[in-house]
């Protein structure tokens, strides 16, 4: 590690020490090269739903690409831009339990797409972590709806690498634009780069995640206000807006049809441009009627309220002197409205 030298007979020795640099003494990294399968592009296949007793307003069941347009697509078969380009309706589900196992449930059971709402939830980032790993696991595709529409809530987000991400409260073309910038990389966007170390790209190991990131990521705008629905059609219209979730209340239901017709007019037949319409089924609007209407992307359900409808139900049936296990035939029961359709 060192010599030693002297100057002069008699004088003490010194010591003169050469330092190498610690970066040489690790090993230098391989090249590695990511590449799909051509001969089995899709090896992953999600099983069907368990039906358990009749529905009287059944999930629309979760659509597979067919396999002309799943060979001739480079995107993976769970990419949400490509299946809605391919002309299909997805189901999905709410997630505000931030639950890791309920999210996978929910993928195995079937639902196209799963939203980790970090808005009305009580988590945040560091818990919606856990809830992709799971929704990865099962095969299926995460959005995250961000508790405002803000860059910084923006960037930590997308680092996770959802398939979509959702702002809340747009009300105007003006707001859809920063919405989209903040998806977007310099110099067309203000997303931070941290593209080398963040699950996005792979932590790194995702080399064309630079040049693809776009075409993979669904940006949602959700309009809730008067203010929003009046001004539907322009916000659909923004460049980078693929979907307008549409806020669901019955008593506007006539003002959300004429904003309905702005969204769907807004696509001109032309895959490129244009927005998709998104919304959640209400009791009032159910899953398939909004699918009748041109809805691609719908939401049933939140998983909190699937439970404790569950569990009352379940309680309900035994205090009434069942075993807990029959179902109660012949009774319809209304359930209540969604928490945001206050």
């Amino acid at each position: 590690m060192g010599s030693i030298t002297t100057s002069t007979i008699g004088a003490p020795p010194t010591r003169r020490t050469t330092l190498t640099p610690f970066s040489s003494l690790l090993p230098k990294p391989k090249p590695h090269s990511l590449a799909l399968s051509t001969s089995n592009p899709h090896p992953f296949h999600l099983s069907k739903p368990l039906t358990i007793s009749p529905n009287p307003n059944p999930p629309i069941p979760k659509s597979t690409p067919s396999s002309s347009s799943a060979a001739t697509s480079p995107s993976s078969p769970l990419n949400l831009k490509s299946r809605l380009r391919n002309g299909e309706t997805l189901y999905g589900l709410f997630l505000l339990s931030f639950s890791p196992t309920l999210a996978e449930i929910a993928g195995h059971a079937g639902y196209d797409f799963v939203v980790v709402d970090m808005e009305h939830g009580p988590g945040g980032i560091r818990d919606a972590l856990p809830c992709l790993h799971a929704l990865a696991a099962a095969n299926t595709a995460a959005i995250l709806r961000v508790p405002e529409s803000t860059a910084a809530w923006a960037k930590k987000a997308l680092d996770l690498g959802p398939q979509g991400l959702m702002f809340p409260m747009i009300e105007s073309p003006l707001s859809a634009q920063d919405a989209v910038s903040y998806c977007r990389f310099p110099p067309t966007g203000l997303r931070g780069a941290a593209h080398p170390i963040v699950r996005a790209s792979k932590y790194g190991l995702d080399d064309e995640y630079l040049g693809n990131y776009l075409d993979e990521l669904l940006i949602m705008c959700q309009v809730e206000s008067e203010e929003g629905v009046a001004n539907t059609g322009a916000i659909a219209a923004v460049d980078g807006v693929d979907c307008v979730q549409m806020g669901r209340n019955k008593k506007v239901r006539e003002v959300l049809k004429d904003a309905e017709n702005k969204v769907l007019e807004s696509r001109n037949d032309d895959v490129e441009i244009g927005a998709y319409l998104a919304g959640f089924a209400t009791v009032y609007d159910g899953a398939r009627d909004l699918r009748s209407r041109g809805y691609h992307m719908v939401s049933g359900a939140v998983d909190v309220g699937l439970f404790r409808s569950a569990a009352v139900e379940d309680v309900t049936r035994f205090k009434m002197g069942g075993d807990g296990s029959e179902s109660d035939e012949g009774e319809e029961k209304e359930g209540d409205e969604k928490y945001w359709s206050e």
